[in-house]
């Protein structure tokens, strides 16, 4: 069903994304939150939750965004709900995802929806890389901290969520996490292995 609101927060995410690429592609950062909009969509989640969904990266990723224009332009709640997903940039990564897993528990079940299905649409964009490379190393070399402690920390944030969202989004997360394991493995294997021709 056409929800305007939803068509506005579509237009501002296209907006302000323009030009960013998504880690280790050339495919455009917005494609990210326009799945995870879909995502939520697909869970049955109002326009409100779609919404936070579309914008959840605008405050820590583009130019001219805070919390305050959020507020102004969608209304408290989304943008209370796109707070509680936005990340410290002045932190490491380490302790911006450290921070991240400990807030689950106190998360509203908004925001812990929509953090599920960004994580979701992360771990299966990571599985599907490493599916398609020819060598493991170009993937993870996006990652600074590599893919022990990229994987370990997937893991501490999924258990976390899952404890928070309904058991069909739980299933999906742990789902695609050990679809991310296998294809890391699987990957691995070809790296050592070497070229087959």
């Amino acid at each position: 069903m056409y929800s305007p609101l939803v068509e506005q927060a579509l237009g501002i995410a296209l907006a302000a994304h323009d030009g960013q690429l998504r880690k280790a592609s050339t495919e455009p950062y917005v494609v990210h939150p326009l799945l995870v909009a879909l995502i939520l969509a697909r869970w049955g989640q109002e326009d409100d939750v779609i919404v936070a969904g579309l914008l959840h990266d605008v405050v820590e990723d583009c130019d001219g965004w805070d919390l305050a224009r959020v507020e102004r332009e969608f209304g408290r709640h989304i943008a209370r709900v796109v707070g509680e997903l936005t990340e410290d940039k002045s932190k490491s990564w380490e302790e911006r995802k450290r921070a991240g897993i400990a807030k689950v528990p106190h998360m509203s079940p908004q925001a812990a929806t929509v953090k599920s299905a960004d994580k979701l649409h992360n771990l299966q964009s990571l599985a599907a890389s490493l599916r398609g490379c020819t060598e493991r190393a170009e993937v993870w070399k996006a990652f600074r901290r590599g893919p022990e402690l990229t994987l370990a920390l997937s893991h501490e944030l999924v258990e976390a969520l899952a404890l928070r969202v309904e058991a069909k989004v739980a299933r999906s997360l742990r789902a695609a996490l050990k679809s991310a394991h296998e294809a890391d493995a699987d990957a691995e294997r070809r790296s050592a292995a070497g070229p087959t021709n």
